[in-house]
């Protein structure tokens, strides 16, 4: 079971009892479940117990105690530990490790966490019966943490329906059953505590969050609703202790559904893939490009050539729908590109220039997109010009390869570099630092630092009391609203 602690403890707090006369309410009385029995009878024989074995390559012994040369204890440690430790190793070790798993197809497949089987030699499934069968791993993904796995049984195996996560709402009630610390076939219940959580897991972050307990060897266990479905694959808990304090996290059908599918067909995800950087837009984002609304997905790069660049999507549009959904906030999109199949030709909504667009863009495979290997070397010149510009607090300079090779810049960025941040300067305020890059101002290319300056000198004649930066770091690009005014 992945777990984290809160990164501040939390102050102390006054206790409050509260003590109301009311009725409860007809409509709620109904809702609550009597017992759970029934359920946990109907779910159980499907919920499995998954441990695994991992041979670990262990480094050198400890060291041998020394002795005066010639003393008969030398020669005699000297005997012991080449025996012990030949070649001055330690003999590999062998580790389990213990989670859980639910058949979801009464011919063996098997459904658990990624973390779960993650670098196992060998993977043995327990059910309820106590029969153990050894499980062969069809596809595992480690960005949604879900792995399927098969066994070969004599007779149809006892299985549980995915459902529509996408239906939960929060205060349904659910349980959740695995293997907590060895402790099979283990029912817990709780309600749907919220919904759509990032927990900075992955790339597709949206778990439901349950108060239902879940502790270690659960990884991997059913999230179920009243109805029998799963709903979610219980995967990590948030607790200062290691143990349960109420708050467990589990991926949501509505995300795992696809993986699972394609992991059972391929052995392997098919992602859609969009090729663009992007970045939150923030109120300052939005009121520099005349968006009403803080919404969508602000595209800071695009991948050269690829399928954003090829359906006209540039920088400094804003993905406001992808399909036809609503991309409410940034995180969203990566999980909408991924969901769509390779190849769809897809309707992209962006904000441009104080207006909407529609471009359409055919997606690509993000699998194969990672599998090609980036490199970039540090090589050409460019112009010298350095200038200040008081306004932003920041020292400039063009870019040549030896300042490329300093700051680890890709040949491929160009711009303006800088070189030194006034820490009272608006730019210093949006953590700018010596070695970012700054590629456009106002949404215009620059390549010199007089090309900067004299932006900057325009958008004070205008009357702006901002600009627009878009900046590469460490590669990565992002638009940032710096405040224009004299620094000294």
């Amino acid at each position: 079971m992945l777990s984290f602690s809160p990164r501040q403890a939390l102050g102390a707090g006054l206790a409050c009892i509260l003590i109301f006369t009311t009725a409860v309410p007809a409509a709620f009385a109904r809702g609550a479940p009597e017992s759970f029995a029934d359920l946990a009878e109907k779910t159980l024989p499907a919920v499995v117990n998954i441990s695994t074995t991992q041979t670990v390559e262990r480094g050198a012994g400890p060291d041998r105690p020394q002795f005066p040369p010639g003393s008969p204890f030398e020669e005699f440690f000297k005997d012991f530990f080449d025996r012990q430790h030949p070649n001055g190793k330690q003999a590999p070790q062998k580790v389990t490790s213990l989670g859980s798993g639910f058949v979801i197809d009464p011919s063996g497949v098997i459904v658990t966490n990624n973390h779960v089987i993650a670098d196992a030699d060998e993977i043995l499934v327990r059910f309820q019966d106590d029969t153990t069968l050894p499980a062969k791993l069809i596809g595992l993904d480690e960005k949604t943490d879900v792995a399927v796995l098969k066994v070969e049984a004599p007779l149809p195996l006892a299985s549980l329906p995915i459902g529509d996560s996408g239906k939960a709402r929060v205060g349904d009630w659910v349980i959740a059953i695995g293997n907590p610390f060895g402790l099979g076939g283990t029912v817990t219940a709780g309600i749907i505590s919220a919904r759509q959580r990032d927990i900075n897991s992955g790339p597709y972050d949206a778990f439901i969050q349950t108060d239902a307990a879940i502790n270690k060897g659960n990884s991997g266990g059913p999230l179920i609703n009243l109805d029998g479905e799963v709903i979610g694959i219980n995967t990590a808990i948030y607790s200062p202790s290691g143990g349960s304090v109420g708050i467990g996290f589990s991926v949501p059908t509505s995300i795992a559904k696809t993986v699972i599918d394609q992991l059972r067909e391929f052995g392997e995800t098919r992602r859609g893939w969009l090729g663009v950087h992007i970045q939150t837009v923030t109120e300052e984002i939005a009121k520099s490009f005349d968006l009403k609304e803080v919404k969508g997905a602000l595209v800071a790069n695009v991948t050269e050539d690829g399928p954003a660049a090829k359906g006209g999507i540039e920088p400094g549009d804003i993905i406001l729908e992808f399909d036809g959904k609503p991309v409410d906030k940034m995180r969203n999109l990566p999980r909408l590109v991924a969901e769509t199949p390779v190849g769809t030709k897809t309707a992209v909504l962006v904000w441009r220039k104080g207006r909407e667009k529609t471009l359409h863009v055919s997606l690509g495979r993000l699998e194969a997109q990672e599998a090609k290997s980036a490199s970039a070397s540090s090589s050409g010149k460019s112009n010298q010009t350095n200038a200040t510009v008081k306004e932003l607090g920041l020292s400039l300079t063009g870019i040549d390869g030896e300042l490329r090779k300093k700051y680890e810049i890709p040949d491929e960025v160009k711009g303006v570099l800088i070189t030194e941040v006034n820490p009272d300067g608006s730019a210093a305020e949006k953590n700018l630092e010596a070695g970012d890059v700054i590629v456009e101002v106002n949404q215009d290319a620059v390549m010199t630092a007089g090309d900067v300056a004299s932006k900057i000198d325009e958008a004070v004649k205008a009357g702006k009391d901002s600009v627009l930066l878009l900046v590469n770091r460490s590669g990565d690009r992002r638009f940032v609203v710096v405040s224009v005014k004299q620094n000294g």
